[in-house]
């Protein structure tokens, strides 16, 4: 028997396992916020009231924090709600983006800069940090550059690698 090959073949199931949890598990997080902000939607009469009822996501803030713990501050209630409303004509398709990305893109509110930076991070395996350096240099350069020109420059990019 080799050891060192056993050693070494029981760590890449364990990385490998880990990888595929890590990915469902993020998988379930973006669907389950997704949800939340449906619900919280509705909760509020619908898209046009959702964007003043913010009295309700107080109130279920205050509730879930003091049931179930930290993590459902108003903020991030807020941002469940914003990526159901920005997503919702379809679920985000970009799984390899965890939460903490999406509440960077999220205040973006324009769906095509949103897009091109989901693209950027799926591509490039960007980390929170790295995107939302991206998104500062984009922003110093806001004016210079035609965004369209370059959405088509990266998509190109992206089709022909």
């Amino acid at each position: 028997m080799n050891y060192y090959d056993e050693i070494k073949t029981t760590l890449i199931k364990n990385e490998n396992y880990k990888r595929i949890k890590d990915y469902s598990k993020n998988k379930s997080d973006l669907n389950t916020y997704y949800e939340v902000g449906r619900l919280l939607v509705e909760a509020q009469g619908g898209e046009e009231r959702a964007k003043y009822g913010n009295g309700l996501i107080k109130e279920y803030s205050a509730r879930l924090t003091g049931e179930l713990g930290k993590g459902y501050n108003v903020t991030n209630l807020k941002n469940m709600r914003q990526f159901y409303l920005l997503f919702q004509k379809g679920r985000p398709v970009a799984d390899q983006l965890n939460w903490s990305h999406y509440t960077k893109l999220i205040p973006l509110q324009d769906i095509d800069k949103i897009n091109y930076y989901i693209k950027m991070v799926s591509t490039l395996n960007l980390s929170k940090r790295e995107l939302i350096e991206r998104i500062k240099n984009n922003k110093l350069l806001k004016g210079k550059i035609n965004f369209q020109f370059v959405l088509s420059f990266y998509e190109n990019i992206f089709t022909y690698n």
